[in-house]
């Protein structure tokens, strides 16, 4: 009866997530730390990772100021060993991990023409925004599955969705993200885990994307961290598998 007590306590003060353990890799900037924040504010605990120590620390000390409970661990997320030291310490600092957020991206060498790309750029935007959620995801899953429960949100994009110029490394890391997240979440459903993706068109950060951005033509951070926030709070009967976001304004 106590923990239930708790547990309306912490809804009644807008905390529907206490006690809970968040994970977000890129949390050390942008996106990454706005959703490390926005998951803070509603009660859980949070580990975030970066290859910034310089930024990863600053981010610290911005949650902790915030009052949250925060483990920051350099890491980075194509490296298997990394991902799984730092998921480690995590759940001894932490406790239990029951978010997991696959934040971490780049455009990087990205964007330009198909036959002007390299093995190496082709290398780097893949391993960081799909072969990352794989090792991730795998180091996460079993203790879920162990605990019957747990959310896995995996940010993507509106490239996810759709073709332009230019696009073809950038948009195929995303498509192959979108497919890999529909099939997490059929091969998860039935352990209680809900995969959930978040595909958000152009947001004003320093990604390196494909030009300037008009700000008032784009997305913010907190607007991707409130999506992220709705889809961690949400029921327990149901799952939204799929959010995408657009600015008002059309580009």
């Amino acid at each position: 009866m106590s923990n239930i007590s708790a547990a309306n306590s912490a809804n009644a003060l807008g905390k529907p997530l206490h006690g809970g353990v968040a994970l977000v890799t890129g949390g050390s900037r942008g996106i990454g730390k706005a959703i490390a924040k926005r998951l803070a504010a509603l009660g859980a605990a949070v580990g975030i990772c970066g290859r910034d120590e310089e930024k990863l620390m600053l981010a610290s000390r911005e949650l902790e100021a915030a009052g949250a409970k925060v483990l920051a661990n350099r890491a980075d997320v194509t490296k298997e060993a990394d991902i799984r030291a730092f998921v480690d310490a995590t759940e001894k600092r932490l406790g239990a991990i029951t978010i997991l957020v696959n934040n971490a991206g780049t455009g990087g060498g990205g964007f330009g023409a198909i036959q002007e790309k390299s093995e190496a750029e082709w290398d780097q935007v893949m391993n960081t925004n799909l072969k990352s959620v794989f090792f991730v995801s795998r180091a996460v899953i079993p203790g879920m599955i162990r605990r019957r429960g747990g959310d896995i949100i995996n940010i993507s994009s509106l490239a996810g969705k759709n073709t332009f110029a230019g696009g073809g490394i950038y948009c195929a890391s995303k498509w192959g993200l979108q497919g890999l997240s529909g099939c997490m979440a059929e091969d998860l459903r039935a352990h209680g885990i809900r995969v959930s993706v978040i595909c958000p068109g152009s947001v004003a950060t320093d990604f390196t994307g494909r030009g300037p951005k008009d700000p008032g033509k784009v997305l913010t951070a907190d607007d991707v961290a409130h999506a992220v926030a709705m889809v961690a709070a949400q029921g327990p009967q149901s799952f939204i598998s799929e959010v995408q976001m657009r600015p008002v304004a059309k580009p």
